[in-house]
């Protein structure tokens, strides 16, 4: 929590408290349904809350624009992203079911107002969307194929409207494809080690019927 705190100073109360009982609520869940690596539940606001939250820091969301993460797992970086912006939309979907479970009770135990939990598959969710969110899922050429129909007409954000992607290392050769792709080094905005080949890579995706 301190280092959210340190990187996101303008939190509210309410913000404060929704974050501060994801700790407990995840340990809870992860010890029923194992949601996170058990590694790393004890560095939960290290490796997920506050990573999930590297977007946040790439770009802020508008009020009442809308923001689809592919392959939620147990929320993020979905949870902490509709923690952060509470008059933005998001819809989470992953297709395991017992994952989608834990979105849906985290979500109401924090009083998230602003989350749409789905299971299913990606390509059948329904919808356009200003940006779509994930945590590596799967490669950016497979990725594409599922979400590149679901972007919205208009741009109202100061980044194009497409994929905002948390993803580590070398993406070279993963992202040649993609020549419109921008890397943001998560290391530039948190100070921690763990963020040192963290990048949220932003791909620009033009509206299509």
């Amino acid at each position: 929590m301190d280092q959210i705190v340190q990187s996101f100073p303008d939190l509210t109360d309410k913000q404060l408290e929704q974050f501060s009982k994801l700790g407990n609520l995840y340990k809870d869940w992860n010890a029923k349904i194992n949601v996170i690596s058990r590694k790393d539940i004890d560095s939960l606001y290290l490796r997920h809350v506050l990573h999930s939250l590297g977007i946040a820091k790439v770009q802020r969301f508008l009020p009442s624009s809308r923001v689809l993460d592919v392959g939620t797992g147990g929320g993020f970086p979905g949870i902490p992203l509709a923690i952060m912006f509470p008059e933005t939309d998001f819809v989470l979907v992953d297709s395991i079911g017992k994952k989608i479970r834990v979105v849906e009770e985290v979500a109401h135990e924090i009083g998230l107002e602003n989350v749409t939990a789905i299971h299913g598959r990606a390509e059948k969710v329904k919808g356009e969307f200003d940006f779509i969110v994930s945590r590596a899922v799967t490669r950016m050429d497979e990725f594409m194929k599922w979400v590149r129909k679901k972007i919205a007409r208009k741009n109202n954000h100061e980044l194009r409207n497409g994929i905002l992607y948390l993803k580590g290392g070398d993406l070279t050769e993963e992202l040649k494809n993609f020549p419109n792709a921008r890397l943001f080094d998560l290391i530039d905005f948190f100070d921690d080690p763990f963020f040192e080949t963290k990048k949220v890579v932003h791909i620009p995706i033009k509206y299509r019927l």
